[in-house]
């Protein structure tokens, strides 16, 4: 008899309640490896073993957000603030081209100070000297005009993580941010063409399974190209410090969850995964991710670009990262693309 699961994994359609219901499946062992079993199968049809890399650029960790769980929020006194100077962001991009890397992701907190002038200059740079690069840009809530102009000058992929689709969970967690604007953001990016990245965190404190579900619901009619998914993970400095985090176990069934109901999309394994996990990058390749971003950013600056707590690879050179990362993934049984690695929604768009 066919069940929730095998309907998942044929038609990568379920609705909001049986979603749900899958959910609740997930408590028996047995359906959770099928789970896996199944997202795995699907990443393969579409992307095959291959897992892309891509360099990233943590090149500000100013913030004029005030986001409960981040450790770089506005509010956060204890944050050592940086800045990359343009021509430190063209270098690091420099050093990645040189290891192979054809997609750079610049990111940051929402720094104003990179006005849209100082952001097009910076792409011209990139993109004048590595076209054959593509380059993402993760820098948060901007109007349209602005979007429109860093597309214009070589922005193809934009990371907004809509951090969950509950309206009274987010307005929870983001003081004085508007859930209508972040998800008008989300469509924006969209319209103007953008491979777009959404995504959320799993474990937030107040969270439910009916949010999860909610969550995954929103990925599934949005089709969003890239799906970001990690563990929260309380950072001291914040007012969520004594909560209780999130795991890997139930990120990886997101991360599934979310394979199968984007099929075409490109999923990251997370720093985040990894930093509570030695083995959480593999787990969830395994468990249908086809992407990570080994940090190209310098090592002096690292450490300051602090999310959450304890995050791994902070002190090591840019080559040490792709080669640790890369070894990785061959002993795990995919293989490493160094190429630009185009979501497959973005060039097969298909109506959810």
């Amino acid at each position: 008899m066919t069940d929730l699961l095998d309907q998942l994994f044929e038609t990568h359609s379920l609705t909001k309640d049986e979603i749900i219901d899958a959910l609740r499946m997930m408590e028996d062992p047995q359906h959770k490896s099928r789970l896996f079993d199944y997202a795995n199968r699907t990443r393969l049809a579409h992307y095959g073993p291959r897992v892309f890399m891509r360099g990233l650029v943590e090149f500000s960790n100013y913030c004029r957000r005030d986001c409960m769980y981040c450790g770089i929020r506005a509010g956060n006194r204890n944050a050592d603030r940086y800045r990359l100077a343009p021509e430190d962001i063209l270098a690091c991009c420099r050093e990645g081209y040189e290891l192979g890397y054809r997609t750079f992701v610049l990111q940051s907190g929402e720094d104003m100070w990179y006005t849209v002038d100082r952001l097009t200059d910076i792409l011209g740079m990139i993109k004048g000297e590595f076209p054959d690069a593509a380059v993402t840009l993760s820098i948060g809530e901007r109007s349209r005009s602005e979007y429109e102009a860093l597309y214009k000058a070589g922005a193809e992929r934009f990371l907004l993580r809509h951090e969950t689709a509950s309206r009274e969970l987010y307005e929870s967690l983001h003081p004085n941010m508007s859930f209508d604007n972040r998800m008008e953001c989300l469509r924006m990016l969209k319209e103007i063409g953008y491979q777009v990245g959404a995504g959320f965190m799993v474990g937030l404190p107040g969270q439910t399974l009916e949010h999860l579900a909610e969550d995954l619901d929103f990925l599934h009619r949005f089709q969003p190209d890239m799906i970001g998914i990690g563990p929260f993970i309380p950072h001291s400095d914040t007012p969520l410090k004594g909560s209780k985090g999130g795991t890997v176990d139930n990120t990886l069934v997101m991360v599934a969850f979310a394979r199968l109901l984007v099929p075409k999309a490109n999923l990251p394994a997370t720093t985040a995964m990894g930093s509570l996990d030695p083995q959480g990058r593999e787990k969830a390749i395994k468990a249908g991710a086809n992407v990570v971003m080994p940090n190209l950013s310098p090592t002096s600056v690292r450490e300051k670009y602090a999310l959450y707590e304890n995050k791994i690879c902070t002190g090591d050179e840019a080559a040490h990262c792709r080669g640790c990362i890369e070894m990785r993934i061959k002993v795990s049984g995919f293989e490493v693309d160094m190429g630009r690695g185009d979501s497959l929604n973005w060039q097969e768009p298909v109506e959810a």
